[in-house]
């Protein structure tokens, strides 16, 4: 077809000429891609080639692309093939195409002991401006909820029930389920074992034990930091980005006692509620299989619960829920504002 791209073999004086015409696009991108392979291959390591384009019709970045291709694997050595014939729009995108074609890559296949080590040491030296960080951002929510303590209408209770809202009651199924399916699962593995030696019951006091001491707030502690930890960053970075946060300072408002502080009385408040329905929802789980699979009556489960826990256990656990919430937030925060 006469619309078709060409690419001759032509003589000019000593030197070897491919001249290239017609429409060099991704539409005839089999055709181009053989006519190049052939002309890579006919040509060999001849040093006196040239490539002309001066009537070439049309070209895209595919047809640059094969053009700059052909050019740097014809050129040998010092000797360098040219193109010719080049008209300002099509000389700008081949420019940009050798650029990217020049741009070096890196190696990422290989480690080498020397990046290993320089790698941690960039992030032991980060820890300290890490660390610095964090307690700069306590100091300043600690300074901000006492101007609200000696302030109280400058208390943000719209915004602090908003987020209360988010972290606390819109978190409730996803806690429950999950933790229902903790107690459940830890109650089947302590049956499982415990049958060996007929201490079936013996699962009450363990499943008391780990999930209001221990397991309930950690997994509390651990969704909330992915689902509202994550939300928190996002906003505060978001905000950060479109200059909110410097809007705010130049209306004479404090950033922390705005943002911040309501976030982070929202989570210290929701965070002990939360355990509080984890722990008796694994604790319902836990009984359930107990009763189902272990054959433990829900009677002589509450009766020997009863007697495995104390209110210590409940406190103890209960009381990390506020320290917790406490890291999550400022956490969150600090990684918001550091976008």
């Amino acid at each position: 077809m006469s619309g078709d791209p060409t690419l001759e073999r032509t003589a000019r004086g000593s030197a070897l000429a491919l001249c290239a015409a017609g429409p060099w696009t991704a539409s005839f991108a089999p055709l181009l891609e053989r006519m190049v392979a052939d002309a890579e291959r006919l040509a060999g390591s001849r040093p006196d080639i040239l490539i002309d384009v001066s009537k070439v019709s049309k070209l895209d970045t595919f047809g640059a692309w094969l053009i700059e291709r052909l050019r740097r694997s014809l050129t040998h050595g010092a000797i360098e093939t040219k193109i010719t014939g080049l008209s300002e729009n099509y000389s700008s995108l081949v420019d940009e195409v050798r650029q990217v074609q020049a741009a070096p890559v890196s190696d990422t296949t290989f480690v080498t002991i020397t990046g290993m080590l320089d790698q941690i040491g960039r992030s032991v030296a980060g820890v300290g401006g890490t660390i610095a960080g964090l307690i700069d951002m306590l100091g300043a929510v600690l300074a901000a909820g006492a101007r609200v303590f000696f302030h109280p209408r400058s208390f943000r209770l719209t915004s602090t029930i908003h987020h209360l809202e988010q972290v606390c009651w819109r978190a409730v199924p996803i806690i429950v389920l999950i933790t229902f399916l903790i107690g459940c699962i830890i109650s089947q593995q302590g049956i499982f074992h415990f049958r060996r030696f007929g201490a079936d019951i013996f699962v009450v006091d363990m499943l008391g034990v780990l999930v209001l001491r221990e397991i309930g707030v950690l997994l509390v502690a651990i969704m909330i930091a992915g689902r509202s930890g994550s939300a928190y960053t996002a906003e505060l970075g978001s905000m950060k980005m479109r200059e909110e946060i410097d809007a705010l300072r130049t209306m004479g408002f404090d950033p922390v006692e705005v943002l911040i502080l309501p976030r982070m009385l929202a989570l210290v408040i929701a965070l002990p509620i939360l355990a509080f329905l984890g722990d008796m929802a694994a604790l319902y789980g836990g009984g359930l299989v107990a009763w189902l699979y272990g054959g433990v009556e829900p009677e002589a489960f509450l009766l020997r619960l009863r007697d495995a826990i104390s209110i210590d256990h409940f406190t103890v656990g209960l009381i990390k829920a506020p320290v917790m919430a406490a890291v999550i937030g400022i956490v969150a925060c600090v990684e918001g504002l550091a976008v």
